[in-house]
């Protein structure tokens, strides 16, 4: 059994007489208003009574009603405050309602009671989606005032207000305070002007009605422009009006009818049968009969700035209900007024924000504004996968345009550039102008580099200003992201390098940037920027390889090796340090360490007692340089005797071949010091044997890449045949490099090669380690 409070409930429902009443537009408006507003799927008014929930208006829904036991508004009546289930399959509440698991698949609820005119509740105005949501407070109000409009149609009829002749001073008040919160609680201006249309009709019982704006024309001819319109079920010959009214809005321009005749005198327009009054004509075809009709102009001040119109009210109208009006209509001028003011500030806003982000001369996005696409282009990209060719175009011969023809003739063609590079290419691409005759395109997902060519060519035609033609071309440069992921800044930059490429390469070309000569650069300038740090905190250290004779398995000499411990790489190899240091100070700073270090060691192995012989290498720069002979011979000035002669210095074959003359002299040099001198790499020089011959060398060493295919290479295997017989004519000691198995040592003893170092001995060592191995090796 029912409590009390809901017997009485459902007694006060009953005697609204309202379940099971056919569908009334004054309901249905509001419901299409919030499904609308709030754009979602379902927007109801419904009532509960003891077993069911009835739908008295429905938008969005198929069902006329529910089980009372799955109606989420038996919740909402349950309280005073808003009922709002953001997400319905996390509410334990609902998450098994079939309207959830099932049609129509209910996410998201929000839901306001409505009362009868004593007080009770009997359901509620709720809008309903499939997807989770949010709702703010603004939004609420919004939804209350609605409710609040279901609540006076339902008193209006309660009451029989329809019947009164003069307004209710209390409804009229609280339409005056919803036309201010709506407008202040809402950025939609129409949804706004239909809660006010909709009061007006409650208040005066009028079947139609419209708000507008006056408006002036730029020949100051007034016009009204429709804010809200009554959605008539006119002929279906022009059922679409109210369709494009509702789709970007509706004018009337003419002022010898009933509705524009205000706008002329400024003064209350009454009719009583608009069909026999002169003033009616230019009524829309198939517009539903129009009898008695009053139209109330809206001032501010001297100025009329919009008109309510109201049609077919029971009784007709008067100039005493017109003054009854006022204070409402009053309401609606200052709030139009808040809407031009409102409208003024956004166009100025508009107007500085287009002169901050585009160039005024072209129209184009301007330095700023291509910032912002830009990141808006490799958020993008990076969501698809995608790609972005970034294209800094710069104009061939604009200058000499601009110096001969003058500024004017320099901005026809600027614009002209502009269009054509709109013209050609893809309407999502970017198109931007940084100032001067420089341009930026950003293209996405090229697949044909053809379009590149394409824009150029487009800048090729020719530009006719006043009497004369005008002939200019463009230079472009490309870099492509991500395979360049850089910062859109630097993209720019690489871009621009690549202009300056194809300006070098004759102009009105275009180049892509390239990516690997800009690490290399990179990698450079950061080992320029740590070398010094390096040398001053000891990074910097040798490795020692064994050299070993292979038939009496003796360690013979040590190959010093560069490494440097960098802080944070770990362990770099001179490959990764040496081709950076080329060509500057350090070259020679890093020799001249290098041999330093091996002369220490040199003479660390006399006091060990130790026989072994030190290896070292130099750059090309270095040992063709003019200080190479200074520079050992200061190395070599504390040398014991006798100890100069167990150092090497190994030159790479085509370091002797770039010049023969200076390196003889510099191998001279060192046998005159006591120094041995090794031909490193050899056979990959193409040395002939004439310089052979002519270079005093005491070693040759075989390149790894030789000795490492013996295996598997005839023709290798040739090539090293003929390298040990080659030093055996010429009496030079030769070595293998790259000796990483068994197989190969077997190989190489059989040719008559005695020594070698590789893998299959040992690794590059720290010094102390490498002295153990060979202990170890020789035990």
């Amino acid at each position: 059994m029912p409590g009390t409070n809901e017997r009485r409930r459902l007694a006060a429902l009953k005697r609204l007489n309202i379940l099971d009443t056919p569908p009334e537009e004054r309901f249905e408006r509001l419901i299409r208003i919030a499904k609308r507003y709030y754009n979602v799927d379902i927007a109801l008014f419904s009532i509960l009574d003891e077993e069911r929930q009835w739908f008295k208006s429905r938008d969005g829904l198929d069902a006329t009603e529910t089980p009372r036991s799955m109606a989420f508004c038996d919740h909402a009546i349950r309280q005073d405050r808003a009922f709002i289930i953001e997400d319905a399959t996390r509410d334990p509440r609902f998450r098994d309602n079939p309207l959830v698991t099932g049609k129509p698949h209910i996410r998201f609820y929000a839901g306001i009671p409505v009362r009868e005119p004593t007080g009770f509740k009997l359901g509620s105005l709720c809008i309903i989606d499939s997807r989770p949501r949010k709702i703010t407070d603004v939004d609420l109000e919004v939804l209350r005032n609605l409710a609040s409009l279901v609540e006076d149609e339902i008193e209006r009829a309660y009451y029989g207000a329809a019947d009164q002749t003069n307004i209710d001073v209390s409804h009229l008040n609280r339409a005056i305070y919803r036309a201010q919160n709506v407008f202040l609680s809402s950025d939609n201006e129409h949804a706004a002007f239909e809660v006010l249309l909709n009061d007006l009709l409650t208040l005066t019982g009028s079947e139609f009605g419209l708000i507008s704006e006056v408006l002036h024309r730029p020949s100051g001819d007034p016009y009204l422009k429709v804010g809200a319109i009554t959605n008539i079920a006119w002929s279906p010959a022009t059922q679409s009006l109210y369709q494009q009214i509702e789709r970007r809005g509706m004018t009337f321009d003419r002022v010898d009818n009933i509705l524009g005749l205000p706008l002329v005198d400024g003064e209350v327009i009454i009719s009583d049968s608009v069909i026999n009054d002169p003033r009616g004509k230019g009524l829309p075809a198939g517009h539903p009969p129009v009898n008695a009709y009053i139209g109330m102009p809206i001032h501010s001040g001297d100025q009329m700035i919009g008109l309510v119109g109201l049609a077919n009210r029971s009784g007709g109208y008067t100039a005493d209900l017109a003054e009854e009006l006022d204070p409402l209509l009053q309401t609606i001028a200052t709030l139009i007024e808040r809407k031009r003011l409102y409208r003024e500030k956004w166009g100025h806003q508009k107007r500085l924000e287009k002169a901050a982000n585009f160039d005024s001369l072209t129209g184009l996005p301007n330095r700023r504004r291509l910032t912002e696409l830009f990141e808006d282009e490799i958020r993008e990209a990076n969501l698809r996968d995608g790609v972005i060719a970034v294209c800094f175009i710069d104009l061939d011969g604009f200058k000499a345009i601009n110096d001969t023809h003058g500024h004017m003739a320099g901005d026809a063609v600027l614009k002209s550039v502009a269009q054509r590079l709109q013209a050609s290419v893809r309407e999502h691409d970017v198109i931007a102008r940084l100032g001067g005759d420089e341009f930026v395109a950003l293209l996405r997902d090229v697949e044909d580099v053809a379009v590149y060519q394409r824009i150029l060519d487009a800048l090729c035609k020719p530009v006719s200003y006043k009497n004369h033609v005008l002939q200019l071309s463009g230079s472009m440069g490309v870099t492509v992201y991500p395979e360049d992921d850089a910062t859109p800044d630097m993209l720019l930059r690489h871009a621009d390098q690549a202009m300056y490429a194809a300006k070098e390469s004759g102009k009105n070309c275009y180049r892509v940037f390239d990516m690997r000569l800009h690490q290399a650069r990179k990698e450079r300038v950061r080992v320029l920027e740590q070398v010094e740090a390096a040398l001053e905190s000891g990074q910097f250290e040798l490795y020692y390889q064994p050299v070993v004779n292979f038939r009496n398995r003796q360690v013979v000499a040590f190959e010093a090796l560069l490494r440097w411990h960098h802080p944070e790489l770990g362990l770099l190899t001179p490959d990764r340090v040496l081709p950076h240091i080329e060509f500057t100070d350090y070259d020679r700073r890093i020799g001249r360490y290098v041999m330093d270090k091996a002369v220490d060691t040199l003479h660390g192995f006399d006091d060990l007692g130790l026989p072994y012989g030190v290896s070292i290498n130099l750059s090309p720069m270095h040992f063709l340089g003019d200080h190479f002979a200074d520079d050992l011979g200061a190395a070599l000035q504390d040398c014991k005797p006798g100890l100069c002669n167990r150092l090497t210095v190994e030159i790479l074959e085509t370091t002797a071949m770039d010049d023969p003359d200076v390196a003889i002299e510099a191998i001279r040099a060192c046998r005159e010091l006591g120094v041995a001198m090794s031909l490193d790499d050899f056979g990959t020089g193409y040395s002939s044997l004439s310089y052979f011959r002519k270079l005093p060398v005491d070693e040759i060493k075989i390149d790894r890449s030789f000795v490492r295919e013996l295996a598997g290479s005839s023709d290798d295997s040739m090539i090293v045949e003929a390298i040990i017989g080659l030093s055996r004519s010429f009496r030079r000691r030769v070595v293998a490099e790259g000796v990483e198995t068994p197989e190969l040592l077997g190989q190489l003893l059989e040719m008559g090669c005695d020594i070698g170092q590789g893998y299959h001995f040992s690794e590059p060592l720290p010094l102390p380690e490498a002295l153990a191995w060979a202990a170890g090796f020789q035990d």
